[in-house]
């Protein structure tokens, strides 16, 4: 993708069709597409403090276009995933005078958008909202798919509905002022969409890491358009995660596991993540997975140079698990990784394999990637 290029696809799912601009430009491409949406209608801006001291002047087209224009900002990270945060939004916009007909803009990173989302899909049992992904993380999957939830003490991400955007206008000139842990962090989701659905992006992540670690805008913008046309596909197949979208929690058991145990603060989604994605390489050799493509896998991660788990016990992790969004009555599958672009969801996983695996990868030195 060149600098200039946008790249416009679409993602269609039961109730319509949510429109994604991604490239340099994206922003002035989608404000102008979405004129029509926006127009003469009250908007309301959820965001956070620091990505408005960066691009806060962005939403100026927006609030041209609005005949009444809100600015609500939430915290920064996951501490707006409370439902505090979101009945504050749904009060805020009661007393602005919001209708079903009004929009919501979501300028921020994944947890903007995923409080922003689920606050428009309960505001008058659903108002349209668009999402602007800030982040690298956003960019490639937080902002594709519609899912929007909020997280509770116990469980990240435990309360939520699918509601799909309008639009997602994903600009790659946003993605200039991350810092490497915010880089790395969505490079873990890229490489997670990879290894499950898509061998020629995993192939391009694995030769432009270089590039892509040091923030090269026109490596980050291919790889943030490529991971979301890969989710895009499996979501169309499943939007409401019946069956092969369930292929994209890989990593993301543990991972949210871990996030919930250590409250939110002490590590991030994307570090979480890469550490949920090593021990699922683990089940995945355990349970007969291709050692070549997990090797490759962990060299990959490797290169990340994620930080090391704070201690953590199995038990308490297990109890995480046990309360994951995706459990069933039943128990709860795991998603596995037998080759590039194949994950497969493993429902026979016994809780003693897991266990015992969990136990000794928690136990092995930091660098055991397997």
């Amino acid at each position: 993708m060149s600098r200039e290029a946008v790249e416009t696809f679409e993602l269609r799912h039961p109730r319509g069709t949510t429109r994604h601009f991604y490239g340099a430009g994206a922003l002035a491409a989608g404000w102008a597409a979405l004129a029509p949406e926006l127009s003469g209608r009250t908007l309301f801006a959820v965001s956070s403090r620091p990505i408005l001291d960066l691009h806060g002047a962005r939403l100026e087209p927006a609030r041209r276009l609005a005949r009444s224009f809100h600015l609500f900002e939430v915290p920064d990270g996951e501490a707006a995933k409370s439902a505090a945060e979101a009945e504050r939004l749904w009060r805020r916009m009661t007393s602005a005078g919001g209708k079903r007909d009004s929009r919501v803009i979501a300028f921020g990173g994944g947890s903007v958008g995923d409080l922003a989302g689920f606050a428009a899909g309960t505001f008058l049992r659903g108002v349209a909202w668009i999402q602007v992904p800030t982040t690298l993380l956003a960019q490639v999957d937080a902002a594709v798919g519609g899912k929007t939830a909020i997280d509770l003490a116990e469980a990240k991400n435990a309360v939520g509905i699918f509601h799909h955007p309008l639009a997602v206008v994903a600009d790659a000139d946003l993605l200039a002022t991350l810092g490497p842990q915010h880089v790395r962090a969505g490079l873990v989701e890229a490489i997670k969409t990879a290894a499950v659905a898509d061998a020629r992006l995993f192939d391009l992540v694995e030769a432009r890491l270089d590039r892509l670690l040091a923030g090269e805008p026109g490596a980050l913008a291919e790889v943030a358009a490529g991971a979301a046309r890969a989710k895009a596909a499996l979501v169309e197949s499943d939007p409401e995660e019946a069956g092969a979208r369930k292929l994209l929690n890989l990593g993301h058991t543990l991972g949210h596991a871990i996030e919930a145990e250590t409250g939110y603060v002490a590590i991030s989604h994307g570090d979480a993540v890469a550490h949920g994605l090593r021990f699922a390489l683990r089940l995945s050799l355990a349970a007969g997975g291709d050692p070549a493509f997990a090797g490759r896998l962990g060299r990959l991660l490797e290169r990340l140079a994620v930080p090391a788990l704070p201690p953590l016990g199995a038990e308490a992790l297990l109890a995480r698990v046990a309360l994951d969004k995706k459990a069933r009555e039943d128990g709860l599958a795991w998603v596995l990784v037998d080759g590039p672009g194949r994950g497969r969801i493993a429902a026979t996983l016994s809780p003693g394999l897991v266990r015992r695996e969990l136990e000794s990868w928690l136990g092995g030195p930091p660098s055991d990637s397997l």
